[in-house]
């Protein structure tokens, strides 16, 4: 099938999602849920592009190809709903993000600054029960990532989403921490996770001994 994306017209094959074929083409969006080796999962909502005839802007990463398509990457609204996304999830983090951490390159990509929208954060509490990993509790933003690394890339299916809006959380076994879960010290989390929530201790000991 063959759809147009920012005027350049691509054939895909069927089951196509429209993330794939953007990037088929040598472009990025930014995403935040998204992780290749997992199935799409649509929940950030900041892969968001324009398309013909649709009432609004769609979810790339779980929207598949159709024939026909006509894709805009840099529609106005899309790009602006994203951003205010990252800004509210910036917003409820008691520091920003680290450097080289995939949110802090998602909010560069969209060219966040100073927050609009400062307002509560989440209070700092770390769970290092774990003799490779720590969770730091307040840098989680839900997006799911790790929970789907743990389940559908390892099969161990030791962390679990907590809670609802604002109090939403990632938690390991039966909120009784890593030690007492299936965990298996795979690493799959810490990987994937865009925002250093779930990090390997020995990252942790290394920035802290570099730091001066």
């Amino acid at each position: 099938m063959q759809l147009t994306i920012d005027g350049t017209r691509l054939e895909v094959t069927s089951g196509t999602t429209v993330l794939e074929a953007i990037r088929a083409l040598g472009r990025e969006i930014p995403t935040l849920c998204y992780d290749p080796r997992m199935a799409p999962y649509g929940a950030c909502r900041v892969c968001l592009v324009g398309a013909a005839g649709a009432g609004g802007p769609i979810a790339a990463c779980t929207t598949p190809c159709r024939e026909g398509m006509v894709i805009d990457t840099r529609d106005e609204t899309a790009r602006r709903v994203a951003t205010a996304i990252v800004e509210l999830v910036l917003s409820e983090l008691p520091e920003p993000p680290g450097e080289h951490s995939e949110l802090a390159a998602v909010a560069g990509k969209l060219g966040i600054g100073a927050l609009r929208w400062p307002g509560a954060v989440h209070e700092r509490r770390h769970a290092p029960r774990h003799p490779y990993l720590a969770l730091r509790h307040e840098l989680c933003i839900s997006c799911g990532r790790c929970v789907r690394a743990c389940d559908e890339i390892q099969g161990a299916f030791a962390l679990t989403l907590t809670g609802r809006g604002f109090d939403a959380n990632v938690t390991a076994g039966l909120d009784s921490g890593f030690r007492k879960s299936t965990c298996v010290s795979c690493g799959a989390c810490a990987d994937t996770c865009p925002t250093e929530a779930i990090t390997e201790l020995a990252l942790i000991e290394l920035a802290q001994a570099i730091t001066p």
